[in-house]
């Protein structure tokens, strides 16, 4: 198949975009490469991608109306996988007209442009975010999102609507997945495993906010790209069952899909520092803060749905994937 991957240069983009040329898959990887964090580092992701044969690169912003209408014309997509976004929940305070750029005029262009090209299934990325003030634990694909508490979160939750407002009127399948807190090997310099690591090597305080009492289901990135692949290749279909006197979040009349991607393990933050602490060698002096806006206290992924759908609900133990970071951030930053 001929997949576009937008977001190609970060994080799980490249993830995702290797395992796809892996399985004989063409792709083509589509990225601004803004400077939000280091673009060496997104450099450095690319370069794992552009010496195979059936990978191209194109920097563009989604957010380019003209440019994405181009390229969706001349290529010819059978699948989509819309990874591009400004992330971060904190940054959304600092920059909100980053995330309506890319995360709404940005995503309305990709929808447009899977709508006018007869693209088979859109796949994006949504978020644990979006559940907000939610405290009913675990979270649930079919429980109300309608609080979020930052604008991060808030732009996440307006991609699901608009995607089902799309499956709806154009018949265009759609999955939204809900990644909790992925981390692994070629992860962000924003991100608290990066983060921690840094400062405990090179002998700094970290901050812990809400006094340590945060509890985080950690995702590795190697079951978020299994999830990823199995939805792809899943399309998404209506949901026989679904009553509109009882609407379910998660499903609809029309081909439209939502799924939690998570380890269905929350771990505290303390234990999770302990984790780094021990694949590094070396004790964390912690600065013990209060809770960051927008921020909440917890996270517990539901993975039911995914499992039911693709057979398929992630498992790594936390001090695994925490090894394996650990071992690819010395050998890259050479420390």
């Amino acid at each position: 198949m001929k997949i576009l991957v937008t977001g190609a240069a970060g994080f799980i983009g490249m993830s995702v975009a290797q395992r796809l040329l892996a399985r004989g898959d063409e792709v083509l990887g589509l990225d601004n490469l803004n400077d939000y964090y280091a673009v060496s580092l997104k450099e450095s992701r690319l370069s794992q991608l552009t010496s195979q044969p059936n990978f191209r690169f194109v920097q563009m912003d989604v957010a380019d109306r003209a440019g994405i209408a181009a390229l969706f014309k001349a290529e010819a997509f059978d699948r989509v996988v819309h990874l591009a976004a400004q992330a971060g929940v904190r940054y959304s305070l600092q920059n909100p007209l980053a995330y309506i750029d890319s995360n709404l005029v940005g995503f309305a262009n990709i929808l447009e442009g899977c709508r006018h090209n007869q693209v088979a299934h859109l796949v994006y990325a949504s978020s644990s975010s979006v559940y907000g003030g939610n405290t009913k634990m675990p979270f649930s694909e079919h429980d109300s999102v309608d609080h979020p508490v930052s604008l991060y979160a808030a732009t996440k939750k307006a991609n699901e609507l608009m995607a089902h407002t799309y499956s709806h009127l154009y018949g265009l399948p759609t999955t939204g997945l809900r990644f909790f807190t992925v981390y692994g090997p070629w992860g962000r310099p924003d991100m608290a495993p990066m983060l921690f690591t840094q400062a405990i090597l090179e002998g700094r305080s970290i901050d812990v906010f809400n006094h340590g009492q945060m509890q985080r289901d950690f995702t590795y990135i190697d079951d978020i790209v299994e999830g990823v692949l199995r939805t792809v290749d899943q399309i998404a279909t209506p949901n026989p069952s679904y009553n509109s006197a009882e609407p379910d979040p998660a499903s609809s009349h029309a081909p439209y899909r939502i799924f939690n991607i998570g380890n269905s393990a929350p771990v505290p933050l303390l234990e999770f520092i302990g984790c780094i602490e021990k694949a590094l060698g070396k004790t964390a002096d912690k600065r013990l803060l209060p809770m960051q806006p927008g921020d909440v206290a917890a996270t517990f992924a539901n993975t039911d749905a995914l499992n039911n759908w693709v057979g398929f609900a992630p498992a790594t133990p936390l001090q695994d994937g925490i090894n394996r970071f650990v071992a690819w951030y010395r050998d890259y930053y050479r420390v």
